[in-house]
């Protein structure tokens, strides 16, 4: 399925070239604009940035598959990365992340059957002095238990 950028975005597009040297440099918040638009980064999308940003899909690709912020595949519309580095690990980051996986009944790397969420564990999101962490699409919750993260999910649930 082919993917085109928004005229919004593409504007949007224009005004961020505008602060990079040159066009390559603005690989991720394109990418991050794109991710926005569709939900995730598939080989079409990974295209068009390449065909805008007059570099190869190889270039783009390999952004893509070095930051895990960018999705490869379908996420849930709350995306629950648990993180299990060492601060969080020693903090319970694993009882937390085996809590949200019995809460919604998935496994790492899976989607609810409703599309509303999905689960991935991550190493370090920057949060150490605040472990364990979980973050909700772009919003981090810290200092968490697992009590607080059950009220997170029940919060979540009853947004939808």
């Amino acid at each position: 399925m082919e993917f085109k950028f928004t005229e919004e975005n593409l504007k949007k597009i224009d005004n961020v070239l505008k602060k990079y040297p040159t066009k390559k440099a603005a690989v991720m918040p394109v990418l991050y604009m794109a991710q926005e638009q569709n939900g995730w980064i598939s080989n079409e999308v990974m295209k068009e940035i390449a065909r805008i940003l007059e570099i190869t899909p190889q270039d783009v690709l390999g952004v893509v598959t070095f930051y895990t912020m960018y999705y490869q595949k379908p996420m849930g519309k709350h995306h629950i990365q648990v993180c299990t580095n060492v601060s969080c690990m020693l903090r319970g980051g694993y009882e937390l992340l085996d809590k949200v996986k019995e809460k919604l009944g998935i496994d790492i790397g899976e989607i609810t059957d409703d599309l509303q969420f999905s689960i991935e564990e991550v190493e370090c999101m920057g949060s150490c002095g605040t472990a364990p962490m979980i973050a909700v699409n772009e919003t981090y919750y810290e200092n968490l238990n697992v009590q607080k993260v059950e009220e997170i999910l029940e919060s979540l649930k009853n947004r939808n």
